[in-house]
């Protein structure tokens, strides 16, 4: 009997040594925990990344321009990014080999938002209009592609320079006839300034004419390098996280919640399924998988960018992206 107890004890010991031996990494996003930000902490809760040996800590971000040199430095093994700021960051520095390893955004939320009554409907219809754009905002960025892609003339726009915290007020007050923002956000924001959702009118970009491709995973080169492993077992929990938070959005915000004291469960809730509807589940990712991209497509995309950027280095799509990390297909299938 002593020799039982002996061996279960050894036995409870070795299990307590492989249970314990977990990987710390960090993850940055790119911006607060608001809806979107759910499948990660689906993804925590549920064990998903300690059943890969990764001990994570999702910490929120101030925009991809932060996350980028947060994963570049080894501050953070992972991080949630736009690619398109990737894209160019690749260009300024083709020496450091900072990769996608999986799409989430497969549109970007880039978009044109305006209320119905100001008869801006479509691209076209901006012509003769003033548009409000904070100039360093992410959809703005596209706006030379967007004119490009569209016919628009774009001499016919006036593009009014607004601060971020004015630009959804502006819109709601007649000031100004369209901004460019984030679908999801600029949408809510409108609602909660008390306008009706009957009445605003978002045209996302990616549905007219812009290829590009919104925010992706990126890993840390050198630990990528000296934990391939870690890497894949990290895009793998990630994506559990998404499938599940697909299936049941409803069900799963708690999670992000419990992250966010202040946050509203309708608002982020509505925030989370619409980036699932517009940005996440597209009719590609229903086709191929969660995490993939059409390389042809990314390649397009890079030349779209070059519309508003001038490269030096002009990055390949497999310099800013690559698949050795995603699991099979039939792991990667949308609910």
């Amino acid at each position: 009997m002593r020799y039982v107890l002996i061996a279960l004890s050894v036995l409870n010991l070795i299990g307590f040594g492989v249970a314990s031996a977990q990987t710390a990494v960090k993850f940055s996003l790119d911006w607060k925990f608001e809806g979107p930000a759910t499948p990660y902490f689906v993804a925590l809760d549920k064990g998903y990344y300690k059943e890969e040996g990764l001990d994570v800590t999702i910490d929120t971000g101030k925009g991809s321009l932060e996350a980028i040199p947060r994963v570049t430095s080894g501050t953070y093994e992972f991080g949630f990014a736009d690619i398109n700021s990737l894209i160019k960051f690749r260009d300024k520095n083709p020496d450091i080999p900072l990769k996608g390893i999986m799409m989430v955004y497969n549109n970007p939320p880039f978009a044109i938002i305006s209320l119905k009554s100001s008869g801006v409907m479509k691209p076209k219809d901006l012509e003769g209009r003033i548009l409000g754009a904070p100039a360093p905002d992410g959809a703005y960025a596209q706006w030379k592609a967007f004119v490009s892609a569209n016919g628009i003339a774009a001499d016919k726009v006036t593009i009014e320079n607004v601060g971020f915290p004015v630009r959804e007020p502006m819109l709601a007050q007649g000031k100004v006839d369209a901004i460019t923002g984030y679908s999801f956000s600029s949408f809510l924001n409108l609602k909660s300034k008390g306008v009706k959702p009957e009445d605003i009118n978002v045209m996302l970009m990616s549905n007219y004419g812009l290829k590009l491709y919104g925010n992706t995973l990126i890993v840390n080169p050198a630990f990528a390098k000296a934990n391939p492993k870690l890497v894949q077992g990290f895009v793998r929990a990630t994506i559990k996280g998404w499938q599940d938070t697909i299936a049941d959005p409803a069900t799963y915000i708690p999670n992000l919640l419990k992250r966010n004291k202040i946050a509203r469960e309708a608002v982020e809730l509505e925030r989370l399924q619409m980036s699932i509807r517009d940005n996440v589940v597209t009719a590609e990712v229903k086709a191929n998988g969660l995490g993939a991209v059409d390389m042809k497509r990314l390649a397009d995309s890079i030349e779209q960018v070059g519309l508003t950027y001038s490269y030096t280095n002009k990055p390949s799509a497999s310099d800013v992206f690559t698949a050795e990390y995603l699991p099979a297909v039939d792991a990667r299938k949308v609910p």
